[in-house]
């Protein structure tokens, strides 16, 4: 970790709850920081801020930024928000915050929390990447507008929900309609203080038809079997299967993946199903052209998938995508003309939730 004091000199600010800041460190450089207002209040032009440089100083792509850490005084208290709630995120960390969760006692939506148990078949697509989320709810929303979307972040990559720019795009645009931060994440319009209180709240609470699972952005990869961010894909699967939810895995497809691990059906997803997941789901196969969907059938059949989980078949690929309402999503920096296998996949795993939604069966 590295610290460094530093001076404001602008807000470029388009959120209210996450501010961008360009600044100038105290060794002369300049640079661009994200201040969260609701760990350490809002930034202004002339600020003294206390930086936490560390991704840029290893020149790192997602979360490549410095965040602020603190805003200097010459005394005094520099922050005091209460959220009225006594559950705290980032917990035993410097910047340890305490939040309203939709379970605790304090909230408005407690005994309704109490009362909930079940998802009672409530379709959840659960995402290996943060990028498959507004792909997800893109292709729910054009089989159904009607059908209301939440995302549930978890948090096993960035855990700041408001860090991500396409999220609240989708919010703005109607394509999500409620989002949850869960675990140690934060920032989501409802807070719960896991993944199963999560899932529950965003049927009980927030009325939604149908969940998305996903991390924030910045999956990790070591390539090593376990050392990635896809576990928690398997893992999510595992929670909707305890709630009597309906689970769908969202397939990592590529063909323009330059790594050999990540190129037709990613070792993520095949981690997530073969390793991870204890008891069967739908997987989401979408419609690609013969020589692609070949590969695919293959790698899925010969690592033994269906042997273990049920194939969901839809049209994602051979029809048109559905209608992104403007919104720009890139995996990898590949957008949907580099990459279409994988934008087909995760749309696929949106039409088939959309029909378990409509009918109750895939």
């Amino acid at each position: 970790m590295r610290l460094v004091w530093a001076t404001v000199t602008a807000d470029t600010t388009t959120s209210a709850d996450a501010q961008s800041l360009l600044v100038t460190l105290d060794d002369g450089t300049e640079g661009r920081a994200v201040c969260y207002p609701a760990l350490c209040g809002t930034c202004v032009a002339g600020d003294r801020v206390l930086l936490n440089t560390t991704a840029v100083d290893l020149s790192l792509g997602t979360g490549g930024l410095h965040f602020v850490v603190a805003r200097g005084e010459a005394s005094g208290v520099v922050f005091d928000s209460a959220s009225g709630g006594h559950i705290m995120k980032l917990r035993y960390s410097p910047l340890q915050v305490d939040v309203l969760s939709v379970e605790s006692q304090e909230s408005p939506h407690h005994e309704t929390m109490r009362a909930a148990t079940t998802l009672g078949g409530m379709p959840v697509v659960c995402c290996g990447l943060h990028s498959q989320v507004p792909l997800v709810a893109a292709a729910i929303k054009q089989a159904d507008p009607t059908l209301k979307v939440a995302y549930c972040m978890t948090d096993e990559a960035a855990l700041a929900l408001p860090l991500s720019d396409v999220i609240r795009a989708c919010v703005k645009e109607g394509l999500v309609d409620t989002t949850i931060s869960c675990g140690q994440a934060f920032g989501g319009e409802y807070e719960a203080v896991n993944l199963h209180s999560g899932l529950l709240a965003a049927r009980f609470v927030a009325g939604a038809d149908v969940a998305v699972v996903a991390i924030g952005p910045g999956v990790v990869g070591t390539a090593t079997p376990f050392g990635h961010g896809g576990i928690a894909q398997g893992e999510a699967l595992n929670t909707v299967v305890s709630l009597g939810g309906s689970p769908i895995a969202s397939l990592r497809l590529s063909f323009a993946d330059k790594r050999s691990r990540h190129r037709v059906v990613s070792h993520h997803s095949m981690a997530a199903l073969m390793q991870i997941a204890l008891a069967p789901v739908r997987v989401a196969v979408p419609s690609l052209p013969d020589d692609l969907a070949e590969q695919v059938a293959d790698a899925l059949e010969s690592s033994g998938v269906w042997e273990r989980h049920t194939r969901a078949d839809a049209s994602a690929g051979r029809v048109p995508a559905p209608d992104m309402h403007g919104i720009h999503v890139t995996t990898m920096g590949r957008g949907l003309s580099d990459d279409p296998a994988f934008f087909a996949a995760a749309f696929a795993a949106g039409e088939v939730a959309a029909r378990i939604a409509r009918n109750g069966e895939a």
